[in-house]
């Protein structure tokens, strides 16, 4: 594991037996980005350029078929990752059971900014009631021709939780960014 990771997951209480035991891949940062969506609070929400020209083509299609997308989260530093868990501890929340619903930092598809959270209007963002909508019937169906995949299926070998929400561009299947570990 790179110091800095190191550093960070120590901080949290996040052991390397932890990090092993939920056979994780560490993901390089992105650093090139495209804003492909602006909210109303003029939060910008960023993709690689590959993952954002799949995006808008994803969107557009859903578009066409009266499928509304809405992005709840894209590209997420490592230090945002960061910050997150430690509100969460902050909050008494145990690292074993925040570990269900988020990666660790350096950990997280989110890192690569191919990664994006969606949801859709009437749902609320991040919740398994998206399983139950239009959009995500579509997105099982259509997704994969514009390069996305459902990244935690109902058990998953990570241990996180179901996330119908979360899914994941790759050019090729399962072809991200990793660290170079030798």
């Amino acid at each position: 594991m790179h110091k800095r990771l190191k550093t960070i997951a120590d901080e949290l209480g996040i052991s390397e037996s932890l990090l092993l035991a939920k056979n994780l891949c560490l993901y390089q940062e992105a650093t090139e980005f495209e804003v492909v969506y602006t909210d109303n609070q003029g939060r910008s929400y960023l993709l690689t350029p590959a993952a954002a020209a799949a995006w808008r083509a994803l969107s557009t299609a859903a578009a066409v078929d009266d499928i509304t997308l809405t992005l709840v989260s894209a590209f997420r530093s490592i230090d945002r990752q960061a910050d997150i868990i430690r509100r969460k501890l902050a909050a008494a929340i145990s690292i074993e059971d925040i570990l269900t619903v988020l990666a660790p930092p350096g950990y997280s598809e989110h890192h690569t900014g191919r990664a994006v959270d969606i949801s859709t209007p009437g749902t609320a963002p991040a919740t398994l009631a998206f399983e139950q909508t239009a959009a995500f019937t579509w997105l099982n169906t259509h997704a994969q021709r514009f390069g996305f995949y459902l990244s935690f299926p109902q058990d998953n070998p990570y241990g996180y939780q179901y996330e119908p929400w979360h899914w994941c561009y790759h050019p090729a299947p399962h072809d991200l960014p990793h660290y170079n570990l030798s």
